[in-house]
């Protein structure tokens, strides 16, 4: 596997862990509002769905971790391409900033990945 390709993938398996990491634990906390821009109430009252929004982001990470560690190119395009597809779909439905932090740079791996 090309190098170049491992990082990427593995950044984008980092973001995932980071979102993982936000959702289902600091939603409600200063740091967690602030990121997603969300009031006190309105964090409390949705951290229910930001915990299983964050585990969602956990098993894609896992999916990426496990592409790298098997060098399996199959699994590590499987899963780009559902990070790529729920950032295209968080960009329709929630807030375009999505298709920025999440599809672009899983895209840019999935090229590397795909020229590797």
């Amino acid at each position: 596997m090309n190098v170049a390709a491992g990082v990427l993938v593995g950044v984008v398996a980092a973001l995932h862990l980071s979102f993982l990491v936000l959702e289902m634990f600091l939603w409600t906390t200063p740091i967690g509002r602030r990121v997603f821009g969300l009031d006190a109430d309105f964090a409390e009252r949705s951290k229910a769905l930001a915990a299983n929004q964050g585990l969602y982001n956990g098993f894609l990470a896992a999916g990426l971790v496990w592409g790298l560690v098997s060098g399996r190119t199959d699994v590590r395009v499987f899963f780009l391409a559902c990070v790529i597809v729920a950032g295209v779909y968080g960009a329709a439905t929630v807030n375009r900033r999505i298709l920025i932090v999440q599809a672009v740079p899983a895209a840019v791996a999935l090229v590397a990945v795909t020229l590797s």
